[in-house]
């Protein structure tokens, strides 16, 4: 007997099914009314539209008049028994790809089997029947048809779109024939007009760079943005996790690991505005590969774990030093482990390899290795050759199937290539084609340096204040305040929430507070002038001033140290940053109780 069907997803059952699904039809072909009978009772709590026939002309009578997903079939009928009913069944077009399961009471032969599965049968079962089995069996082919039917309605849409589009295209086309001939025949009477072409050539060029630019400033401002409402998100999960004191919840876990997601999405389009920008700057200094590529796996590994891949690492025994940004490099191995383990087969091996090479230009005198390369070796759904000369432009997806969809922006690849770039190497992809796995190579040129920079030793953790402090939190958006300033309170201080940029001042003679977190992009007044304007204020103890913005670069902690902030918070605020900050203290308050 043939391998049984099962269901297509672990542990469910008919009463899980989802009440919106519509039923589809099946049909129930046998003589004995009494195993109809016993079909039904077997199959109706799948929720599908069972219809009987006690023969096999009554059964093709069934099919001409209704479309069924599967025919369950009786092979031993008076009459036209099963065989030929299955035969006379798929010779028509509208059938030929109608699942048949048959139902005997009796042993089959080989040779019986053999020709049920010529005339189409997917399976068979024995009388007497298991109902799990027979359910199972029916509720995948079920599925499969409803999914079918579902992919139909979507290529039918698709086709009809499509069609639209190339109208809609052909008559652009012609219409810009039109435009063509008619400047043609313009030029041709008077050649003067060029100029006046060249100069509007020139104009739209401008308008077209003005056009990529704002886009690039889209994309960052979209990015910053949409922190501003995860900002009050984070905070309100902090504050659950706080309430849960320590206890383990699927949930929360859930929920904050989705956040955080998001909030690495947004970072990877910030810093794709910033490449396109030209303002991505390297923080270089003489870097241990092995300590990178070390990072890199960490980050990779929970995917790694969660698909079952065996990461199997070929590294040099002499570690290479680069001059880099360690943690641009990071972003680099780390999206490259990642994208093997989403493309590849659950179970199936990544490999991570790194070979020391010579220069890679022919004509260089160096004799000794100049440069390293770090392979990532997969074997997952590989790319023909016209996607190996795609697959690191921008917003270009590695695999778009309906069936096999791995989400992303299609940005991680772009990143890659131009961070590589950045530190004066290059990154190459090759495949053997659709199916046969990837191998990306990221050469990078060697430092001269001989060893790298140590690490910094981690500062000792801050001691709890000895008192709880006084906390201003300073927000126009009144959730991301009042979630910032509950969380606060849950650490153990005192917090009050202002949204009003204008009264900052007088909030603050009023509170006296140890510790003002204050959001930069405040309207009407910016936190920058705020800061400014506290630090101005004579006859007050100093107070610790946190810059609270979606904006994080270099840069813009450098222009909120400027205006007066002691540290810089980019939103969503994790956590912990708020509970270091809250558990520094403040001098001033120290004194007092000692």
């Amino acid at each position: 007997m043939a391998a049984p069907l099962t269901s297509a997803t672990a542990g469910d059952t008919p009463t899980a099914r989802e009440a919106t699904r519509a039923p589809v039809n099946v049909l129930l072909v046998d003589d004995q009314p009494g195993r109809l009978l016993t079909y039904r009772a077997i199959l109706e709590p799948l929720g599908e539209r069972l219809v009987d026939a006690s023969s096999g002309t009554e059964a093709l009578k069934r099919l001409m008049e209704d479309e069924f997903a599967v025919i369950l079939l009786d092979v031993n009928m008076p009459g036209m028994d099963g065989f030929e009913t299955a035969s006379l069944i798929h010779e028509h077009p509208r059938f030929e790809k109608t699942p048949i399961i048959f139902v005997t009471a009796v042993n089959v032969t080989d040779l019986d089997r053999l020709r049920g599965y010529k005339l189409g049968a997917v399976d068979y079962v024995m009388v007497p029947l298991i109902p799990e089995i027979l359910r199972s069996k029916v509720e995948v082919l079920s599925e499969l048809h409803r999914k079918r039917r579902e992919l139909e309605a979507v290529n039918a849409k698709l086709a009809a779109a499509n069609q639209a589009l190339q109208t809609e295209k052909a008559r652009e086309l012609e219409a810009f024939n039109d435009t063509l001939r008619e400047a043609n025949a313009a030029l041709a009477a008077r050649n003067a007009a060029l100029q006046v072409e060249i100069v509007q050539r020139a104009s739209a060029e401008h308008r077209l760079r003005e056009a990529d630019t704002r886009k690039d400033e889209f994309l960052a401002t979209l990015a910053h943005e949409l922190r501003n409402p995860l900002a009050p998100l984070q905070n309100a999960l902090s504050i659950r996790r706080l309430a849960l004191a320590g206890s383990d919840d699927e949930l929360q876990d859930l929920m904050e690991r989705q956040l955080a997601l998001l909030v690495r999405m947004l970072d990877d389009l910030l810093d794709v505005a910033r490449i396109t920008r030209g303002k991505m700057l390297l923080r270089r200094s003489p870097t241990s590969l092995q300590s990178v590529l070390r990072t890199a796996i960490d980050s990779a590994q929970p995917l790694f774990t969660q698909r079952g891949h065996e990461l199997v690492l070929e590294l040099p025994g002499q570690d290479a030093v680069l001059d880099a940004d360690p943690a641009r490099l990071v972003q680099v191995f780390a999206n490259l482990l990642n994208n093997a383990a989403k493309y590849s087969e659950p179970g199936t091996p990544v490999e991570l390899r790194a070979e020391f090479r010579a220069a890679p230009d022919p004509q260089s005198q160096a004799t000794a290795p100049s440069h390293v390369a770090v392979q990532v070796v997969d074997r997952g759904i590989g790319l023909s050759v016209e996607d190996q000369h795609s697959v690191f432009d921008l917003f270009r997806q590695l695999d778009t199937r309906v069936e096999r969809t791995h989400g992303g922006l299609g940005i991680g690849l772009t990143m890659v290539e131009r961070i590589a770039q950045l530190h004066g190497g290059e990154v190459t992809v090759h495949s053997d084609g659709p199916g046969h796995g990837c191998t990306f190579t990221v050469l990078l040129p060697c430092s001269d340096a001989t060893t790298p920079v140590a690490a910094p030793v981690p500062a000792p953790a801050p001691k709890a204040p000895a008192v709880p402090l006084r906390v201003l939190v300073v927000d126009d958006n009144r959730d991301a305040a009042d979630t910032l300033a509950t969380m606060v309170r849950l650490l153990g201080h005192e917090a009050e929430a202002m949204y009003d940029p204008h009264t900052v001042e007088a909030a603050v003679q009023r509170i006296d507070p140890d510790l003002v977190f204050l959001d930069l992009g405040m309207p009407g007044r910016s936190g920058f002038d705020v800061a400014r304007s506290l630090r101005a204020q004579s006859g007050r103890r100093a107070r610790r001033l946190v810059a609270v913005s979606g904006w994080g670069q270099a840069e813009d902690r450098r222009r909120s140290l400027d205006a007066g902030f002691d540290q810089h918070l980019v939103k969503p605020p994790d956590l912990e940053a708020v509970k270091q900050l809250c558990e520094q203290g403040h001098p001033d308050r120290q004194a007092e109780v000692e």
